[in-house]
């Protein structure tokens, strides 16, 4: 007798139907699992043998075959364990196979029957949403990320026995039900912490308005880390659509504690972090940190410090919003869509610059040149705001007062506000997304400040591209004031940022 049941796969943060297949028919008792399995899978068995027995049933003394289809798709980690176990039970006849056909099923088995969870359960929520079915069968500890996806019943049980029950209509589960996601995610820091570094908050509310990128060049000790730390509490709470995605992302790289992801996420790899952590790849491929970054912020503090190779593999997320992770086994796309914040020192010493009376750079011109040659023009043109963040002088912290995040992202919202009607119908959402031919379109200067922008080409030498730059983070400027109209003053600021 064949019994089927459905669960699924992860592909990128898509979710793939598989139909797990159990036979059992006479022969020598023994259980084989085809369809391109890793260990985890090969292993379940013994599991899956033990969950049963230790749940109250009887294991059948047959041979049984297990067929995870499609079997051109590798199927890795532990979330076929319960199916496996009810599809065994099912094709014993001691589970009713009426039920199977309407759910999703996963879970992974402990040895006495109970559940742990698994990942990618909120990809295998959207997937039950367009294949039409009822819902889902997974462990209490997944549910709260399958709640995201309303329209599906989402059915937490605790152990192998309580799903068999549920299965056989012998007790009723009600479907778990969520509670709304918070408008208004509070964060533990805030930007009134931040003492002086007027220009560099100036930058990060440009940043956060027109998703630019931006480079900050300071001594140790002079709040690099503490201001970008603080740069997702002034950016607009995050839409449902982007929860769901960042959501996906984290469930599919089995960060199930953070899901669902409702503030924007900030992500510091440290500079020794290989290729695959970066961009993600690993034997079994997962997301790496430009995809855990999705919709918040990337924080590479000691750029330079960074190898050579991962600061080139930033390119093509910085350029496409998405990275490729190509294997033998096939291509995986995820989404990487952040706002990079690159902070570093300008010389290996820090004080290049930056002397103080009681610090003096100790380092040679070879030095500084070596050190800041590590950073390639094509990733420094991908950046639209530099800035300097020097010291704090000890007056400054006499004068405490500063700016809470709140209101920032008042006019921050604002500034998102005018370029979602702005862009509408394209498929870009920021001015710092904008190519040659939008930036034409709607990047329309006054006399004055059209005036400015061309001496600046002629006695500053500055390329198409970074003529571009300054356009964009002067139409950003622009917005924040509600203009239409790019002027003198957002031309001169716009270019106050070019370099440090």
């Amino acid at each position: 007798m064949v019994s089927k049941v459905i669960s699924y796969a992860t592909l990128g943060i898509d979710g793939v139907k598989v139909v797990v297949e159990v036979d059992s028919s006479r022969g020598l008792p023994s259980v084989a699992i085809v369809g391109l399995p890793d260990s985890a899978v090969k292993e379940s068995k013994e599991r899956v043998r033990a969950a049963v027995v230790n749940s109250g049933f009887p294991f059948p003394l047959r041979k049984i075959v297990v067929n995870l289809a499609p079997a051109d798709l590798r199927k890795e980690g532990t979330v076929y364990d319960l199916p496996i176990a009810l599809g065994i039970l099912a094709s014993s006849g001691i589970l009713s196979g009426e039920k199977l056909g309407n759910y999703i099923i996963a879970g992974e088995l402990g040895l006495g029957g109970e559940l742990h969870p698994v990942k990618g359960v909120l990809p295998a929520a959207v997937l039950v949403k367009e294949l039409s079915l009822k819902g889902l069968i997974i462990p209490e500890d997944n549910v709260e990320e399958a709640l995201l996806i309303e329209g599906i019943d989402v059915i937490p049980v605790k152990s192998l026995k309580e799903a068999v029950n549920f299965l056989n209509g012998e007790v009723e589960i009600e479907p778990a039900k969520g509670s709304s996601l918070p408008s208004n995610p509070s964060y533990s820091v805030d930007m009134a912490d931040v003492v002086g570094q007027f220009q560099a908050k100036r930058a990060l509310e440009i940043a956060a308005a027109g998703r630019h990128n931006v480079f900050m060049v300071g001594p140790p000790g002079s709040g690099k880390t503490m201001l970008a730390r603080r740069l997702p509490t002034i950016m607009p709470p995050m839409s449902l659509e982007e929860v769901i995605e960042t959501s996906r992302v984290y469930s599919v790289a089995g960060l199930t504690s953070e899901v669902p992801v409702v503030q924007r996420p900030f992500r510091a790899p440290h500079s020794t972090s290989s290729d695959a952590a970066i961009i993600g790849g690993g034997n079994a491929v997962k997301p790496g940190e430009v995809s855990l970054a999705h919709n918040g912020v990337l924080f590479m503090d000691e750029f330079p410090e960074f190898k050579r190779s991962v600061l080139e593999a930033l390119r093509q997320p910085l350029e496409d919003r998405v990275v490729t992770v190509s294997r033998a086994s096939g291509s995986y796309t995820f989404p990487a869509d952040f706002l990079l914040v690159a902070a570093s020192n300008p010389c290996p010493c820090g004080f290049y610059g930056f002397s103080d009376g009681k610090n003096y750079c100790r380092c040679s011109p070879v030095q500084i040149k070596r050190y800041q040659a590590k950073l390639s023009g094509p990733i420094m043109d991908r950046i639209d705001l530099k800035v300097s963040v020097p010291a704090v002088k000890p007056e400054e912290f006499k004068d405490s007062k500063s700016e809470p995040s709140e209101r920032i992202r008042e006019r921050v919202i604002k500034a998102y506000e005018i370029q979602k009607r702005r862009f509408k119908g394209l498929r870009i959402s920021f001015n710092g997304q904008m190519g040659r031919r939008v930036i034409k379109k709607f990047c329309k200067l006054d006399f004055e400040a059209e005036e400015l922008l061309n001496r600046a080409v002629s006695s500053l030498g500055l390329s198409a591209r970074a003529y571009d730059r300054v356009l964009k983070v002067a139409r950003t400027i622009a917005d924040l004031e509600s203009s239409d109209l790019i002027s003198f003053h957002h031309i001169a600021e716009a270019l106050s940022y070019r370099e440090v």
